[in-house]
C-alpha cells in the first residue's frame, strides 16, 4: 500500500483499478480492502457513480453488485436534491469543475469535444462533470486520482494524460500521482505499465517546469 497516500485513499484508488479491470476476484479483494481501512461507504458510492463514465455500465454495475453485498443497502446522503436541479444547475456545476480539470486547456478541450459532436459536449460538461462529478461526497482530486487509476488499467493514454493532468490541477501533488501509477502495477502487463509510467514522467517534467 502505498506511503505517500493516505490508507483510505490507497484502497479506493486500487478499487478504481480493480472496476475498470473488471475481474471478480480483484473486485472481491479491493472491496474487502477498502472495509479492512474504514472507507467511508460514500466515498465507494461515488467511485461506483462516476466510473459509469469511464468504464460503462456493465463493469460499474457488476462491481456495485459485489459492493452492496458488502456494505448494505445504499444510506440517504441528501444528494437527490441535487439530482433534481436540473441540467441548468449541472451545466453550470459541470462548467466549473471542467475547468478546474483542465485549466487553460478548457476552451481547447470544449471546441475539440463539440466538433466531434455538439452533443458530446454537452453530455461531457452537464451529465459527465456537473451531475456525477460534481456531486459531494467525494472530493475532486479524490476524484481525479481514481480515474487515473482507471484511464491507466484502461490503456486510454490521451484520456490518461488530461487526467494526470487533471489531478494536479485537483490539488494532488506529485508525489500522490506517482504513487496511484504504482498503485495499478499490479493490473497491467510489464509493457503497459512501462507506457503509463513514461507517460506519466513526462508530464510530471513539464509540469515542474512550470
Amino acid at each position: 500500500m502505498s506511503t505517500v497516500l493516505d490508507e483510505q485513499t490507497a484502497a479506493l484508488v486500487s478499487l478504481a483499478g480493480a472496476i475498470a479491470l473488471g475481474k471478480e476476484g480483484e473486485l472481491r479483494q479491493r472491496i474487502a480492502s477498502v472495509r479492512s481501512v474504514s472507507v467511508p461507504n460514500r466515498w465507494v458510492d461515488e467511485l461506483l457513480l462516476q466510473s459509469v463514465l469511464m468504464v460503462g455500465w456493465p463493469r460499474a454495475l457488476v462491481a456495485a453488485g459485489f459492493w452492496r453485498t458488502a456494505a448494505g443497502p445504499v444510506a440517504e446522503d441528501g444528494s437527490r436534491e441535487l439530482d433534481d436541479a436540473g441540467a441548468g444547475a449541472w451545466r453550470q456545476r459541470g462548467e466549473a469543475t471542467c475547468r478546474i480539470v483542465y485549466g487553460r486547456n478548457y476552451a481547447k478541450l470544449r471546441r475539440n469535444v463539440a466538433a466531434l459532436h455538439p452533443a458530446l459536449d454537452e453530455w461531457m460538461v452537464t451529465e459527465g462533470y456537473g451531475r456525477t462529478l460534481s456531486r459531494p461526497g467525494l472530493d475532486l482530486r479524490r476524484r481525479e486520482l481514481c480515474t487515473v487509476a482507471q484511464t491507466a488499467v484502461l490503456d486510454t493514454p490521451h484520456q490518461l494524460h488530461s487526467h494526470l493532468r487533471g489531478a494536479l490541477h485537483a490539488g494532488a501533488t506529485a508525489d500522490e500521482v506517482e504513487a496511484v501509477i504504482h498503485l495499478v502495477n499490479p493490473l497491467l502487463p510489464h509493457e503497459a505499465w512501462n507506457d503509463v509510467k513514461a507517460l506519466w514522467d513526462t508530464v510530471r517534467e513539464v509540469w515542474s517546469e512550470n
